[in-house]
């Protein structure tokens, strides 16, 4: 008897497009004969469809053996699906609310790898104002520029601006704020970029950490930009031109995030490799699986493939 598995996709967040794409990759890799694929639809705004119907989400799932959540983004990976399912008493994909919810916070994020001794760039955290010409002017004084700023809360660098001067700070804060009542404000480290994906109990380890992949972004662009990600602008090499030194260091930072954040199944680091050592930027809870996305990329770099490490999630799933 086949195992019934619901891919969960859409949903009301900015990156609504990339989790559709995520979701068709899952299902498409999904092997026939052990799981029978039910793909549940998640509308814009919220609203749960399958077959096409709109339907409850309890209805949407009864019948199922495990939900595979490739929801990015507000929903999907700030806890609150996660709440849902664990309602229900649905075996997920992933991990659970709190820890979801802490990973989603950038600023949480960084202050807990902190803890764990990990590099870290400074910055602040500043909140939705009314006069928004005030807060930039206290931020340009009392950061060194330039600065990148972000929303604190998110993923695929949506709403994610560098800013050299005042005026481009402003516009990065009204950018950010569209998105999140809160914005990051980091000093922008130069530096190469890299990622790190691990997963639980994968070849005999507790926690497996992939080969780092280097992403090498467009020469017009200084950092890995949403646009850059999905527009197939990026070179993404695996495995990248690290130090034996540098690879060690990033596989354990990405292996002390995973398990320090108490993540399950599997996630994916972000780091900058400046000449000032290794920064830890972010920890992505639910990273991409579609064709473009980095994860499957640093799978096959290792022999494996997209179908074995969904195969090998779900079994994860049905096991908590």
């Amino acid at each position: 008897m086949r195992t019934v598995v619901a891919v969960v996709r859409g949903g009301p967040s900015s990156e609504y497009g990339v989790s559709l794409k995520t979701g068709a990759s899952v299902l498409e890799s999904l092997d026939r004969e052990k799981y029978e694929p039910r793909d549940i639809f998640i509308d814009r705004m919220g609203n749960w469809h399958l077959h096409g119907v709109l339907v409850p989400p309890e209805k949407a799932l009864f019948g199922t053996d495990v939900a595979f959540n490739a929801l990015h983004g507000e929903f999907g990976e700030d806890g609150g699906v996660q709440r849902l399912f664990e309602r229900l008493g649905m075996p997920y994909t992933g991990s659970g609310p709190v820890s979801s919810a802490t990973a989603f916070n950038k600023h949480l994020t960084k202050e807990q790898a902190r803890r764990f001794g990990v590099k870290v760039a400074h910055g602040v955290v500043a909140d939705r104002s009314d006069d928004i010409e005030a807060l930039s002017h206290q931020l340009f004084r009392s950061m060194p520029h330039p600065v990148i700023v972000k929303p604190v809360a998110g993923g695929s660098s949506v709403a994610t601006t560098i800013a050299h001067n005042f005026q481009q700070l402003q516009n990065a804060l009204g950018t950010a704020f569209d998105h999140s009542p809160q914005a990051l404000v980091e000093e922008f480290i130069k530096g190469r970029e890299a990622t790190v994906g691990v997963i639980d109990n994968f070849r005999n380890q507790k926690t497996y950490a992939l080969m780092p992949v280097e992403i090498i972004p467009p020469s017009h662009q200084p950092f890995f930009s949403y646009d850059a990600k999905y527009g197939g602008e990026t070179i993404e090499r695996v495995p990248g031109n690290f130090s034996h030194a540098e690879t060690t260091e990033l596989e354990k930072i990405a292996k002390l995030v995973h398990e320090g954040l108490n993540l399950s199944h599997y996630s994916r680091s972000d780091f900058i490799i400046s000449r000032r050592g290794i920064y830890f930027l972010e920890v992505n809870t639910l990273p991409g699986l579609t064709s473009e996305s980095l994860l499957p990329k640093a799978l096959r770099a290792v022999g494996s493939s997209l179908g074995q490490f969904i195969d090998h999630v779900i079994q994860l799933a049905r096991r908590r």
